[in-house]
């Protein structure tokens, strides 16, 4: 028996060292971007990215962004009209070469922000691990969503940094294609040199702005401007529906298990409003590095949870924000803290795949928005601990174990 145990953990710590070497995790990554783009080809072009090839080659044509095209199955973008320009290198090539591309600078992007945290190479590479499945999830959609899990990220990264041009540029990039970015805004108060910031963020939003028009025409992006509103207010209607494979959020929740499709988003968007901007009032702890990162982490939620246009893609923004919370917990974790991870893992990140139970999954967890449950309930907790704990007795203590 204790020979068994010898090989046991010389095998486990040969695993973990593994586990624990970057290139490792790149590698894995890679695999799943070539893996998720041959299988998705040659199964069928995505509808999304079809979506995002011809925006932009509508957009080349003069035609309207947002009308319901056969090209891509009479399903409608929902993009800014910058984003028809920053597909462009994807568009004009074969499909096959067009879409691994747009996947691996995706997946890059998260890459790169997640190894500029600063948190502990250990923990760096946690948070890699934490999300895979998540962002596995994400790639099947070929949407933005892990772009903008990485631009709320670098937007932290680049405040933390006082590199105030690159912040604010990826707030300003990720308004102007999804509207998410614009929580990166949620930093301003850790930010040094405001007014620099502020002049910053005017000025790419500017550029941003009337970029698109120089390649193709101010009075059509104006007018997509309008279009991308109107576009917008009505996806917001439909996605408050019992039936929709948005509204993955707190108020979905609410409103399919009540069956009451016409409840407010208001009430629970002003609440989680105030429970988000209370921690603001603890000056004093904004000097503590911890302070900060659960600041991210719970933005990162806050921005999925409190938004009906939220479906199980969009969940790589919350679980990074989750992964981000769990490895800055002080050890050894509390039990409680170890639950709420594990709920979240099971609920949140595997739930949509083979690897739970299909019967659960279709008739409890999609119906009901459950997606949501484990990521409101860890913000909630995040929230406590921002308006309860004191960090700077802390510092430096959880990301030097």
């Amino acid at each position: 028996m204790s020979s068994f145990k010898v090989y046991y953990s010389a095998i486990l710590e040969k695993f973990l060292t593994l586990a624990n070497q970057r290139k490792v995790i790149f590698f894995i990554w890679l695999l799943l971007v070539f893996g998720v783009t041959t299988k998705n080809y040659f199964l069928s072009t995505p509808n999304n990215y079809l979506i995002f090839k011809y925006a932009f080659l509508h957009a080349v044509d003069q035609l309207p962004l947002y009308n319901l095209y056969p090209e891509h199955h009479l399903d409608s973008n929902h993009y800014g009209p910058f984003f028809s320009l920053l597909f462009a290198p994807f568009a004009v090539l074969p499909n096959f070469i067009g879409m691994t591309l747009w996947q691996l600078a995706n997946v890059f992007l998260l890459y790169f922000a997640i190894h500029n945290l600063p948190l502990s190479f250990k923990k760096v590479n946690a948070v890699y691990w934490i999300i895979t499945h998540e962002m596995l999830t994400a790639m099947f959609s070929f949407q933005f969503n892990i772009s903008i899990a990485a631009i709320i990220v670098l937007s932290f990264v680049y405040i933390e940094k006082q590199k105030n041009i690159w912040a604010t540029f990826f707030i300003a990039l990720g308004f102007f294609v999804k509207l998410y970015g614009i929580i990166g805004l949620a930093f301003f108060f850790f930010v040094k040199q405001k007014p620099k910031f502020i002049l910053y963020g005017i000025l790419w939003c500017i550029l941003l702005f009337i970029l698109p028009m120089a390649f193709f025409s101010p009075q059509f992006i104006l007018q997509s401007y309008h279009d991308w509103y109107v576009s917008l207010t009505e996806k917001q209607l439909l996605n408050a529906s019992l039936t929709s494979m948005q509204d993955i959020s707190v108020m979905g929740m609410v409103r399919r298990i009540t069956q009451n499709a016409s409840l407010s988003n208001l009430p629970f968007i002003l609440s989680g409003l105030l429970v988000f901007t209370l921690p603001y009032l603890r000056i004093k702890q904004y000097q503590s590095l911890n302070f900060r990162l659960l600041f991210l982490a719970a933005t990162l939620i806050f921005t999925v949870i409190f938004s009906n246009s939220s479906e199980s893609p969009t969940y790589i923004i919350a679980f990074t924000g989750v992964a981000v919370w769990f490895v800055i917990q002080s050890k050894p974790k509390h039990p409680f803290i170890l639950f709420l991870f594990i709920f979240a893992f099971l609920l949140t990140s595997l739930s949509p795949s083979d690897l739970f139970p299909k019967f659960i999954r279709e008739q409890y967890i999609i119906p009901y928005s459950l997606k949501a449950l484990p990521c409101m309930l860890i913000w909630i907790y995040i929230s406590y601990q921002l308006l309860t704990n004191n960090f700077l007795l802390k510092e430096n203590k959880t990301n030097n174990e």
